[in-house]
Formats: structure tokens, C-alpha cells, sequence
């Protein structure tokens, strides 16, 4: 029947994931140590070897260093690295979305000279949409380039920029054509950070971490070959860029949220609460959810399999994991009782965090505007 989704694994993905699963026994790198730099640095020697190993870019092209990998592969490799509970890759902007894009949308020589370096996390690169007053709705941003002398002259504000602090290169979207419609006047660059005219301001959230920044554009210099996808079509290029991050995050949320599930249910056993009938009910109701969740994911892998592009239902995932992984965040500190304000616990620390997850990525307003408008064809919000 069409829209059916085989969840059964092909001999070819079960052969993958247990290779993958026995590179990770004989690999895993330990724990994170504590300190934004020390951690940074042993995230980004840990993605070294993974793209020594040909693991890191699973699913790019051979001919750009990737392995080749299926959709479905892809999306394994994802849940195994969480499963196996290994370190995050340091340059995940740059594998999730700027070198899908690069090979999507870049020259032969963008690739030749951005993808390599992107594998290796020799040059991190960080995303520059959201702005002050524009966040969500990208078409309003206001930061401008203007052509000069074979170049591009920047000027303009960015905020909630993750990982510019440590980043090379930005995928920076900004105005060309200011009689343009809004969605017609942007395009697509590649600067670089390490100039004077860009200014990184970190912003210390809730968590105390840098994790994000602002950023300060006076004057910027951008070269011609730095436009990908042509003056003007930002719009498009954006979209993509977008739509690869919530369809390539999906797997590893997923398992990474049923990996938070296991912990909630170790802590209600250990607080003696695994009779209680309301306490079953929140958990089984989560856990529902998560299911829920995971089946989601996979019916997005499936429409990318068939046209070949992420669509806009990678914007449901997101908007559930969301809303899940705060619910569980929640229910653990209820769990805990009057312990759930300690500071060095680490469910504090999760629901800490959690508070971003419906704002980063995508606000959960906006992407339920993508869901009623692109997907289920519901009028326009005006």
C-alpha cells in the first residue's frame, strides 16, 4: 500500500550498523572532560578519527570524502553514535548543513576546497539567519551586501550564532536587493571569521555555557567565489540548509530522547515510585510519545528517499522532540522531589538546557506554521 514504511533492515544495513557498532567497541574515546575548551577540543580530535576511519560525512559522495552511504544508513550511524553514547563531532554545522549544501548547491571548487576540511573539523563553520529583530522569519533579516570592487561589503548583526566562537566559516544569509520582495532579494555567503570586521560576542545562557553568540558585522569582506548558489537565490539555498538540519538531527534526537527515557526510569525505581499509577502514566505517556517520535523520523526518511530532497515535514520531529524532551526534564525534577533544584545534579542541568530546545533549530510556532501551511495546505497565516 502507498505511504507504508518498511521498518525491516536490508542484510546490506544490518552488515553497516554492526560494522559501525564494532568500530565504536574498539574506538570509543571515554568520557568528555569537563571546560568548554577542553571538551571542544577533545570533541574535535574525536571527529579526526572518525573521518580518518571514513565515518564522519557518512552519506556524502565518495568523491567528496564521504562514504556513500544510504538514507537509511545515515540515519543509523546517527542512532548508534547516541546509542553508544560517543561524543558528539565537533563540526556538526558543518556535516549536518554546510557541506550538504556546498555539494548541493557549490561550484566544483567550493567543494574541492571546503568539504575536506569540514570532515576533519580542521575549519569549523557556524550559521548566520537569525538576527535581532527578524529570528524565525529569515525573509525579514536586515543585514546588507553590497558589491564593491569584486567583492562583497557586509554589514549587519547576527544572534544565537552556535559555535561562532570557534567557527572559520559562517553561512551567512544577507539582503543584495533591497527592491527585491523579501524573499527574493537574499543571498548566500561564505565568510570568514577570522577578519576584523566581524566581532563574536558570546552568550552565556542559563547553563553558564557559550554556546551561543552574537555576532557584529561592520564592513565585512566577502570575495565573489564565496556566493553559493548565485546572487539572489538565498532564499532557496537557505531552505535547504534548514531543511538538512531538521531531517538530519531527527535519528539521533530520537534515541537520544529514549536513551533520557531509560535514565527517567532508573530514577523513578531508585525513589521507589514505580508503583505509583500516575507516576506509570506520565512515563508510559512519554514514552508513547517517543514512539511516536521515532515513527515520524523514519516517514520523513521516506519522502526523502522518494523525491530525493528533505521536505517540510522534517519540521514535525523537531517540534515533538521538543515538547517531549521538556516533558521529561519536567517529570524528572518532580520525581526528585525537593532534591530537583541542586545544582550538581545532572537532570538540573537537562531541564536547564531543555528550555532552548523550542526556540534553537526552528521556534515551535514556526514550524507549526510549516506544518499547516506546507503540509497539511492550511490557509496562509497573514
Amino acid at each position: 500500500m502507498a505511504g507504508l514504511v518498511d521498518l525491516t533492515l536490508s542484510p546490506q544495513e544490518e552488515a553497516f550498523r554492526a560494522e559501525l557498532r564494532g568500530w565504536l567497541d574498539a574506538n570509543h574515546p571515554g568520557r568528555e572532560p569537563d571546560g568548554d575548551e577542553a571538551g571542544f577540543e577533545f570533541r574535535r580530535d574525536w571527529q579526526r578519527r572518525v573521518a580518518e576511519a571514513g565515518w564522519a560525512g557518512v552519506s556524502w559522495p565518495e568523491e567528496y570524502g564521504g562514504r556513500g552511504a544510504t538514507l537509511v544508513e545515515q540515519a543509523l550511524f546517527n542512532e548508534e553514535m547516541v546509542r553508544s553514547r560517543a561524543p558528539a563531532l565537533a563540526n556538526v554545522l558543518g556535516l549536518v548543513m554546510g557541506g550538504p549544501v556546498v555539494i548541493a548547491h557549490g561550484t566544483e571548487e567550493q567543494k574541492r576546497r571546503y568539504l575536506n576540511p569540514i570532515l576533519t573539523a580542521e575549519e569549523i563553520w557556524c550559521q548566520g539567519f537569525s538576527e535581532p529583530e527578524s529570528g524565525s522569519d529569515l525573509a525579514s533579516l536586515k543585514t546588507r551586501a553590497v558589491k564593491s570592487n569584486g567583492e562583497w561589503v557586509v554589514t549587519g548583526q547576527k544572534v544565537w550564532t552556535t559555535l561562532a566562537h570557534r567557527a572559520k566559516w559562517c553561512m551567512l544569509v544577507a539582503r543584495t536587493d533591497s527592491d527585491a520582495p523579501k524573499h527574493k532579494g537574499l543571498t548566500f555567503f561564505l565568510m570568514d571569521m577570522e577578519q576584523e570586521g566581524v566581532q563574536v560576542r558570546p552568550l552565556h545562557q542559563i547553563t553558564n555555557e557559550p554556546e551561543f553568540n552574537e555576532l557584529f558585522i561592520e564592513e565585512a569582506r566577502v570575495p565573489d567565489e564565496n556566493v553559493v548558489g548565485g546572487v539572489g537565490n538565498g532564499w532557496g539555498v537557505a531552505i535547504t540548509t534548514l531543511m538538512h538540519e531538521r531531517a538530519g538531527l531527527a535519528f539521533g534526537l530520537q534515541v537520544q530522547l529514549k536513551v533520557r527515557l531509560g535514565e527517567l526510569m532508573t530514577l523513578v525505581r531508585e525513589r521507589g515510585l514505580e508503583d505509583d499509577p500516575v507516576v506509570r502514566q506520565r512515563v508510559g505517556q512519554l514514552w508513547i510519545e517517543a514512539e511516536a517520535l521515532r515513527l515520524n523520523a523514519y516517514r520523513g526518511l521516506t519522502h526523502i528517499m522518494k523525491t530525493g530532497v528533505p521536505g517540510p515535514e522534517g519540521s514535525l520531529p523537531k517540534w515533538q522532540w521538543s515538547d517531549i524532551n521538556q516533558a521529561v526534564t519536567e517529570a524528572a525534577l518532580d520525581f526528585r522531589g525537593p532534591e530537583a533544584p541542586l545544582a550538581d545534579s545532572e537532570w538540573t542541568y537537562h531541564f536547564l538546557r531543555s528550555r532552548a530546545n523550542s526556540i534553537e533549530g526552528g521556534t515551535t510556532e514556526i514550524l507549526k506554521n510549516i506544518i499547516a501551511e506546507r503540509v497539511l495546505g492550511l490557509p496562509r497565516q497573514r
